[in-house]
């Protein structure tokens, strides 16, 4: 067992019985009164994020995870096939540990979290910013840069974003994961 002395950033502890990951922390000493922490937490399953104080000296259960490289290999109903890097053995990740499946893309390497005593998936992490084609959207207008408008477009993936009107069928965007968001044009 661990105290709130020993609190760090990306720490992983079990908090009211589901794992969770400190995002930040902050110990306090008031001129009165007894010394607390200040934290926020990120519930690792669901990825809501949750502050705590905890009192100092409170006992905490540190859970040890591990983050692998895996790569992407193709999705199996309503599972996701993924390849060890190292040894190349085969994980089958439902969606629901997948925050945006559909930016997943054939071959895309990505990181996921393991619990390390139990050797369970917990969360597949995608790489922040991905390359793709636009397969569908409503023609372009040549020249509109000047406005912030944005038109529907349908990538590669199948995965549904927000483009400039400028952009048009077959140009290659750099994408957001996290917030799948157009982030620009890739230069040929």
């Amino acid at each position: 067992m661990a105290t709130t002395a020993d609190i760090k950033n990306g720490l992983c502890i079990k908090f009211n019985d589901k794992l969770c990951q400190i995002i930040e922390f902050q110990h306090v000493k008031p001129g009165k009164g007894p010394a607390f922490v200040r934290t926020k937490l990120r519930q690792i399953e669901s990825g809501k994020v949750i502050d705590n104080t905890f009192s100092a000296g409170h006992k905490i259960e540190p859970v040890r995870i591990e983050n692998r490289e895996y790569q992407y290999l193709y999705q199996e109903g309503a599972e996701y096939v993924f390849m060890n890097n190292e040894n190349y053995e085969q994980v089958n990740i439902p969606a629901k540990m997948i925050e945006k499946p559909g930016f997943l893309v054939e071959g895309m390497n990505c990181s996921i979290i393991f619990h390390a005593e139990e050797e369970n998936p917990l969360v597949v992490e995608l790489p922040f910013y991905i390359e793709s084609e636009v397969t569908y959207t409503e023609p372009g207008i040549k020249g509109d840069t000047a406005t912030n408008t944005m038109k529907p477009a349908t990538i590669a993936t199948g995965a549904e974003v927000r483009v400039p009107l400028f952009i048009d069928n077959g140009e290659k965007i750099k994408i957001d994961t996290r917030t799948g968001v157009y982030v620009e044009r890739v230069k040929k």
